[in-house]
């Protein structure tokens, strides 16, 4: 087998890291911001103020969700450089 290229159980096993990665990624985000939405609307919170949160709750999302993008696919990373 030659050594510089991957084998095809390997290009599946990152293609599935890769969704796995991505899904979590987006629940993530989808969560954190249903939780600022959920805030704004427990606390009768209007106008621009409203806004602010919602925008606040969508950074914070893309933030976690980007984190958890990359945490995974380090991890992944790692592992298949230690030969697991």
């Amino acid at each position: 087998m030659d050594m510089g290229r991957e084998s095809r159980w390997e290009k599946d096993a990152m293609t599935v890291e890769i969704v796995f990665a991505l899904v979590t990624a987006v629940a993530l985000a989808a969560a954190v911001f249903a939780v600022a939405l959920a805030l704004a609307l427990a606390f009768g919170v209007s106008g621009s103020e409203k806004k602010g949160v919602l925008v606040g709750g969508a950074l914070l999302g893309a933030t976690a969700g980007m984190w958890r993008l990359v945490r995974v696919l380090r991890r992944f990373d790692e592992q298949r450089r230690m030969g697991r």
